[in-house]
């Protein structure tokens, strides 16, 4: 008991003998450290509290001899804990903690067993005080280390939360929507708010699409695209639009060639060129005084996109790993999606370029009807749909009203509208009833589905083939699975108070393209004199806030109302149903129908008798004199004389002779037979099949349809030049 007294005693009296000189051995301690640990004083917040964090160790410890404290009573200093804290926040490992720690105490335990030996009377009190300082100085060791490991995970628990705070909110507030710059942008806002004082992104001018690049094209062009500074940070820097190259042995270029990330240190006095796009911008640079910055490389699918840079001005800490990891990651985030919205607007602009350019550009002007017509792309993710119109003339001076709507979106889509588009042409070419040319657009889509490869879509569309003839006024059309048009009648010419009546044609619908075996049927109305036909595809009337009857109920009204001009028309009805940006294509065609009167059109009835040729060219001639084109006589009456003599030849009776006075003349010979004229060519002694061949030397068009009566062969011919300038128009 008086040996352990004794010990006590002698280690308190030594600890009170080295209380002045207790900065001296907290200097000691430290340079051991700045010796075995270097690396960890590149941080100034740890190496601004680590001298603290010894000196309140040391006094902590004498306090212990000094009083004989109890075990149970250390607490590890604040200094300490704030330094454990420092160590988590910059992501040193717990390792390098519990290393400090064991440095600091062995060299304090030694710096003790030195003094005991100088100062101690006898071998035995060095032995005993040894053995105490020891048991001491472990137990001592054991306890602050666990505290300082407990505030050290605890502050590294609550920086891995915020990080997952922080990369969740970079994933909710990047990539909002397919846009190129303002996913730039949400780029550099979430940096400047969680991460750095000035943020900018440059992307390149490839990956805009701005042009081509290539090795061998030297420096890579980029632009800066968007640009954030954090809260207090003056904005003055702000330099976005501009266009640069970096020099190919600069930082950023071995960034954007390596894909690499690199933290750099900088000074405002020594600002890198690469940094200052201008002598304005250095200047502005210099002002922020920046001391830090990150080089992040934008990349996506193994290509350069662009380039980050993240910069700390020299009130804020260096970058540490832990914050270039992290940068990493928000910046790649931001360039899957930068080249998202890059693929999806390239996408988009081939698929709205071929979808334009497959769609009409100049509706034809013809008597029949007078058009006007819109199309929207989608304003949505899914991209441009395969929504058409067309109004394609016929024979007779009849035309063909069209609109379609391909099922999906994006080039697929616009490209299949196009081969719909052209075969729907070349079917109306040959004058197909409406029910008919649908059920050939049904086997064309049937076998363009077995075209494509497995794992696809599957094609299907839905069409609305329409047919007006100004000369009966009747409406021939059919639909598969498309939604009817509207029906504009004009009030009464005596009643002009009373609005235009609205409606929809009893139309059956029949199933959409590409299901087969199903039956098509035609619906035929008469039109009164200046009626209108509201074609559209269902982008116009679907929306997720308004069911479809709502919608045409709509229509309905804005038609009742609408102005005399069909451009306006136009314009009122898409203000009207859709004051945003579309969720789906819109195609919209309207037509206004006109009429050929008695004054146009000119229909003789003959028999089946070879004497009636000389009389129907000279209805022929008599009828160009009273429409004042005698100079197309000589023509006309070859042309009439050889389809009358065919259909005598080869039809059956009853047989008519019609001719139509439009923007061209149209002379056509009906009869009651199925066989269709061919040209063929007539060997040297043949005295027959030269007369088709020479009506398609003197007509600019011709051809043959096929009716339930029988079948028309028909003929076109320009006007002369001063007629077709003084040509009257159809009957309103």
């Amino acid at each position: 008991m008086g040996t352990d007294t004794d010990t006590h005693v002698f280690l308190s009296d030594l600890a009170r003998g080295l209380a002045p000189r207790a900065d001296q051995l907290s200097d000691v301690l430290l340079q051991h450290l700045l010796g075995e640990l270097p690396e960890m004083w590149k941080y100034e917040d740890i190496a601004a509290v680590a001298p603290m964090a010894l000196s309140e160790h040391l006094a902590n410890v004498l306090d212990f001899l000094e009083r004989g404290l109890g075990m149970t009573e250390v607490r590890t200093p604040p200094a300490a804990i704030e330094f454990a804290c420092r160590l988590a926040e910059h992501g040193v490992p717990i390792s390098q903690l519990l290393r400090v720690h064991r440095l600091v105490h062995a060299r304090l335990l030694d710096q003790l067993y030195t003094e005991t030996a100088r100062v101690a009377g006898s071998q035995e009190l060095i032995n005993a005080a040894t053995v105490t300082l020891s048991a001491m100085a472990f137990e001592y060791a054991d306890r602050t280390a666990e505290q300082a490991v407990t505030a050290y995970q605890r502050e590294r628990d609550h920086w891995l939360q915020r990080r997952l705070i922080m990369i969740n909110e970079a994933g909710t507030r990047i990539g909002t929507t397919l846009d190129t710059t303002r996913t730039a942008q949400e780029l550099a806002d979430v940096g400047a708010d969680h991460l750095a004082d000035l943020v900018t992104v440059d992307l390149l001018s490839s990956a805009l699409q701005e042009e081509e690049t290539s090795a061998a094209a030297g420096p890579a062009t980029l632009r800066r695209i968007a640009q954030a500074v954090s809260a207090g940070c003056p904005d003055q820097a702000a330099v976005t639009g501009r266009t640069h190259t970096y020099p190919e042995d600069s930082e950023p270029a071995r960034v954007l060639a390596t894909g690499q990330p690199l933290r750099l240190r900088i000074t405002a006095d020594d600002i890198p060129s690469w940094l200052a796009m201008s002598a304005e911008h250095r200047l502005a640079l210099r002002s922020l005084g920046l001391r830090s910055v990150l080089l992040i490389p934008l990349w996506a699918h193994g290509s350069p996109l662009g380039l980050a840079q993240f910069a700390r001005r020299e009130t804020a800490d260096p970058f540490d790993d832990d914050e270039l990891l992290l940068a990493q990651e928000i910046a790649s985030r931001a360039a899957v999606n930068i080249d998202n919205a890059r693929r999806y607007t390239q996408e988009r602009s081939t698929a709205l370029t071929l979808q334009r350019s497959l769609l009409p550009r100049h509706v034809p002007t013809d008597f029949a009807v007078e058009t006007a017509s819109r199309y929207l792309p989608s304003g949505s993710r899914a991209g441009v749909g395969g929504d058409w119109f067309d109004v394609i003339p016929l024979s007779g001076a009849r035309v063909a009203l069209v609109v379609g709507d391909v099922i999906g979106h994006g080039i697929h889509a616009a490209a299949t509208m196009g081969r719909l588009r052209t075969a729907v042409r070349t079917l109306a070419d040959i004058d197909l009833t409406p029910d008919e040319l649908l059920t050939h657009l049904d086997d064309v889509v049937i076998r363009m589905q077995r075209e494509e490869e497995q794992g696809t879509d599957e094609i299907s569309a839905t069409c609305l083939y329409a047919v007006y003839d100004p000369v009966s006024r009747v409406c021939s059309l059919a639909s598969a699975g498309h939604l009817p048009p509207a029906v504009v009648t004009p009030p009464a010419a005596d009643d002009t108070s009373a609005s235009p009546a609205v409606g929809f044609p009893e139309l059956p619908i029949g199933p959409p393209l590409g299901l087969g075996g199903l039956p098509f049927e035609t619906a035929q109305f008469e039109l009164p004199p200046s009626s209108r036909l509201v074609l559209y595809t269902d982008g116009l009337v679907q929306s997720r806030s308004r069911d479809v009857e709502t919608a045409l109920a709509l229509l309905c009204d804005v038609l009742a109302r609408a102005p005399a001009s069909l451009e306006e028309t136009c314009d009122a009805l898409l203000s009207a149903l859709l004051p945003g940006r579309p969720a789906d294509d819109v195609a919209l065609l309207v037509a206004r129908t006109g009429t050929l009167d008695a004054d146009h059109v000119a229909t003789w009835d003959l028999p089946s008798d070879p004497a009636v040729v000389s009389r129907a060219r000279a209805h022929a001639s008599g009828q160009l004199t009273a429409w004042g084109l005698d100079d197309m006589a000589f023509t006309t009456e070859l042309v009439v004389s050889e389809l009358v003599t065919n259909a005598i030849r080869y039809g059956e009776s009853p047989i008519q002779l019609r001719m139509i006075l439009d923007s061209a003349l149209t002379c056509e010979v009906s009869d009651a037979g199925s066989t269709s004229p061919h040209l063929r060519r007539a060997r040297t002694f043949d005295e027959g099949g030269r007369g088709l061949l020479l009506v398609a030397q003197l007509t600019d068009h011709w051809g043959t349809r096929h009716n339930r009566e029988g079948k028309v062969i028909w003929t076109e011919q320009p006007l002369p030049a001063a007629a077709a300038g003084v040509e009257s128009a159809p009957t309103p």
